[in-house]
């Protein structure tokens, strides 16, 4: 695909998603004829805040005027306040982005947690994606945000991908395809830019991007069918933004670029033939290209930075997201403009796109300054708090069911052994630690007296009596919060010593109930535990409709959205 010229890429602006009137159009005009060639070179960066502070934003400001900034969960009063001030002192309204996967709580630590995508997957509806996207518009909006991360239209198609899981909406291509293409409608609405992610798709590899160049493997027949069929329904729904991962996807690179060398397949976002023959080309997008955190080592190991940093805007991406260090990044970037490794024609197509996303999103209109007040009126909203328990209560599903087990009552099992199975799930992507203790409170609170299990210093050989457990406990409840994050290679369960200490040895024993809160695959561990449940989130919403499932008072009616089985026979027994 040649290169496009300004004049085309303005004329663009007119058609969907951007859908510029002549004023906002004109506004682009003029604005990107303003700009010198640093500020140019500035308006590509999308940085993190990360103290959110004048100090922050003096260090940025020495170095560049950036185009946009990411904020992380904080308080409602430093998101407003920073909002605020970035608007005052940046001549250019910045783009403010937040990884508004499930809810408001992606930007603020009060915002309303729906659920993972998965558990919306969960309740096979629709519309619980588009409450998903309301939500995420109607918080994130109000502290400041106009741009989410969001949606993941990943496909969880390998159970062993350390990434994807419960961030996405599962391992079906059309129930993704749906889910995704409401969300993007509905957080727009709200005024909020969406970033379909991670082009060309992650869910494929074994492996984290934030650790390897990972590969979606397909050929390009299968990729059009899944992974393509998602990315079509959103850019027709309007998506205004897609967020390219460091993923590679050979069978395109290949077919798009003939004989190209195995050394030469390139990530998606440093490749042009795929940010530009396919995702421009033969999807048709017409909207902004921004590239995954570039501080990731999918991005950094395929070529040196200094030449890495220019050739991801060469290739087709319209902004650059994040720095190792923001004084070299810009360094790096500037002369790539002055080699010609970023052409006067690509970098002023880039600009123009990114002052296009301002203008649709009416950046380019006087705006009122925040409040705390008005933030807090639209943040946690009693409408969005029943909407996450109606959520809850669909979501959770009952994968396996030994007859006669459930409901647990304290008359049926007094008695119970409790084993939390919890590593530090800090709070990436929403995920809370403390879920088993939360669930622990609940059992107790129900009626049941429950011992936690604590493993014996004992040695192998050396462990303790059956009848220390068989006769003395009615029944075992396994609760599991491991969630998949960033920077790891595996999320398997890790099974306390001496030989297992914790592991489901008293299965043919004792009824025994497994529960797994942020991980829908822990079966592959635990195959012959008859009782099995996934929830999919950890918010108290989710932990109280579980608790209310297993006691009765509601009934199971979640449609697992992936194969929680892990494609195996044993784990059916």
């Amino acid at each position: 695909m040649a290169e496009q010229q300004l004049p085309d890429v303005l004329a663009a602006m007119r058609r969907a998603p951007f859908s510029l009137d002549d004023e906002a159009v004109a506004w682009v005009e003029a604005t990107l004829a303003g700009l010198s060639t640093d500020d140019k070179v500035g308006q590509l960066f999308c940085g993190i805040a990360l103290r959110m502070d004048e100090e922050e934003l003096e260090h940025t400001l020495s170095v560049c005027r950036p185009g946009g900034v990411m904020f992380r969960p904080g308080s409602v009063e430093g998101a407003v306040g920073y909002a605020n001030l970035l608007a005052e002192r940046l001549p250019i309204p910045p783009l403010v982005a937040a990884n508004l996967e499930r809810g408001g709580n992606g930007i603020v630590a009060g915002g309303t947690s729906l659920g993972s995508p998965l558990a919306v997957a969960a309740t096979d509806d629709v519309a619980t994606a588009e409450r998903l996207g309301e939500i995420c518009g109607r918080e994130g909006a109000a502290v400041g945000a106009n741009w989410a991360f969001a949606p993941i239209i990943d496909i969880d198609t390998n159970f062993r991908n350390p990434i994807t899981n419960v961030r996405t909406f599962g391992s079906d291509p059309a129930r993704v395809r749906d889910l995704g293409a409401a969300y993007v409608r509905a957080v727009q609405a709200q005024g909020v830019a969406a970033s379909i992610k991670h082009f060309p798709g992650d869910g494929q590899d074994e492996r984290d991007q934030h650790l390897v160049t990972s590969v979606n493997d397909l050929s390009t027949d299968e990729w059009d069918a899944t992974y393509g069929e998602a990315y079509a329904a959103s850019i027709d729904a309007g998506a205004l933004t897609v967020m390219v991962g460091h993923i590679m996807q050979p069978a395109y690179s290949r077919a798009l670029r003939p004989g190209i060398a195995d050394a030469d397949i390139l990530p998606a976002s440093l490749a042009p033939e795929l940010m530009d023959d396919l995702l421009r080309g033969k999807l048709g997008f017409n909207g902004l290209v921004v590239t995954d955190a570039t501080t990731m080592a999918g991005f950094t190991i395929p070529m040196p930075r200094s030449r890495a940093v220019p050739a991801a805007i060469a290739a087709g991406a319209d902004v650059f997201l994040f720095t190792r260090n923001l004084e070299e990044d810009f360094d790096f970037m500037l002369a790539g403009v002055e080699d010609g490794t970023i052409t006067t024609g690509r970098l002023d197509c880039a600009v123009a796109r990114i002052l296009g996303l301002k203008a649709a999103l009416g950046l380019h209109r006087p705006r009122p300054a925040l409040t705390v007040a008005d933030a807090r009126a639209a943040i946690g909203t009693e409408e969005h708090q029943a909407w996450s328990r109606e959520a809850a209560d669909r979501a959770i599903t009952l994968v396996k069911e030994e007859p006669g087990v459930l409901p647990l009552s304290p008359q049926k099992y007094r008695r119970v052994l409790y084993c939390p199975i919890e590593a530090d799930a800090g709070v990436a992507y929403g995920v809370r630690a403390g879920a088993c203790e939360a669930v622990h409170k609940l059992l107790v609170d129900e009626g049941f007296a429950v011992d936690v299990f604590v493993p014996k210093n004992t040695f192998e050989g050396a462990v303790e009596r059956t009848s220390n457990y068989v006769g003395v406990y009615d029944l075992i409840v396994y609760v599991a919060n491991l969630a998949t994050k960033s920077n790891q290679t595996s999320v398997r369960i890790e099974w306390a010593q001496p030989m297992g200490a914790n592991c489901p040895h008293y299965v043919a024993s004792i009824p025994t109930v497994f529960v797994s809160i942020e991980n829908p695959y822990h079966l592959l561990d635990v195959p012959r535990v008859k009782t099995y449940i996934n929830t999919y989130s950890s918010t108290d919403n989710s932990l109280q409709a579980l608790v209310d499932k297993l006691v009765g008072r509601s009934s199971f009616t979640g449609v697992s959205p992936v194969d929680a089985f892990c494609g195996r026979w044993d784990t059916r027994l």
